[in-house]
């Protein structure tokens, strides 16, 4: 089973490791999984690198991208250095992602014999009723690309598995802080803090007051679980 995606299917750092997760439980114990996440990457990038998945001749295959799309649209920091970080061609829009992210369900369904599922993005922040213009746009943003992502699965006759619903139930149920700005200082922070102090995602995340994150972006276990899950209904399915 090949996972594509960016820093929440990479699972290092900060970050939950989910796939992780589906490894350690005895149901899966005959599956290889096979880790395409890079920490930073976007839908355009996520599709320069299918051809390593597609080599693999997988069976299954989940593809979970859009977040720093969302991201790199919202927040000009971040668009900066995405560009340059990530060498995009172009700037980021709504119409980019879903032309990339239709581009990498086509591919797969052309080149590989393999059950495909496209998810919905994680929210960015935990409080889905936010007055902050900030995280109101992200709450905009992240239900927007959630439903192109929707809606390019079942144009393209692939499976869907819906993070961003599944996740915003949850939060609506329990929310927690807003996310109102981007900016690199607290991701430098908790990366020593996992790497150098040798703390958990889940610890980090109580230190920094976060439900399902670990700094609102990065999902902490609780957050890692609902991926998990879903992923796990694709492949009992």
């Amino acid at each position: 089973m090949a996972c594509l995606g960016s820093s929440t299917t990479a699972g290092k750092g900060q970050a939950a490791d989910w796939i992780g997760e589906l490894k350690r439980r005895p149901r899966n114990k005959g599956i290889s999984f096979l880790n395409f996440g890079v920490g930073g990457d976007l839908a355009y990038n996520a599709l320069q690198r299918l051809p390593a998945a597609l080599s693999c001749h997988t069976t299954k295959v989940v593809v979970l991208i859009g977040g720093n799309d969302v991201l790199a649209l919202v927040s000009k920091t971040a668009r900066r250095f995405f560009r340059i970080a990530k060498h995009l061609p172009t700037e980021p829009s709504p119409e980019w992602f879903r032309e990339n992210l239709r581009a990498i369900a086509q591919r797969l369904k052309t080149e590989v014999p393999a059950a495909i599922a496209l998810c919905s993005l994680s929210p960015i922040g935990e409080d889905p009723a936010s007055a902050d213009a900030f995280q109101r746009e992200l709450n905009q943003r992240i239900e927007e690309y959630s439903a192109s992502i929707r809606e390019i699965a079942r144009e393209e006759s692939v499976g869907y598995l819906p993070v961003y619903e599944r996740m915003l139930a949850q939060i609506v149920a329990a929310p927690g802080r807003a996310f109102t700005s981007f900016r690199f200082f607290p991701f430098y922070r908790d990366a020593f803090r996992v790497s150098v102090l040798r703390k958990t995602p889940d610890e980090v995340a109580r230190l920094n007051g976060w439900h399902f994150h670990t700094d609102g972006v990065h999902l902490n276990s609780r957050g890692g679980m609902i991926v998990a899950d879903l992923v796990q209904e694709f492949i009992d399915g």
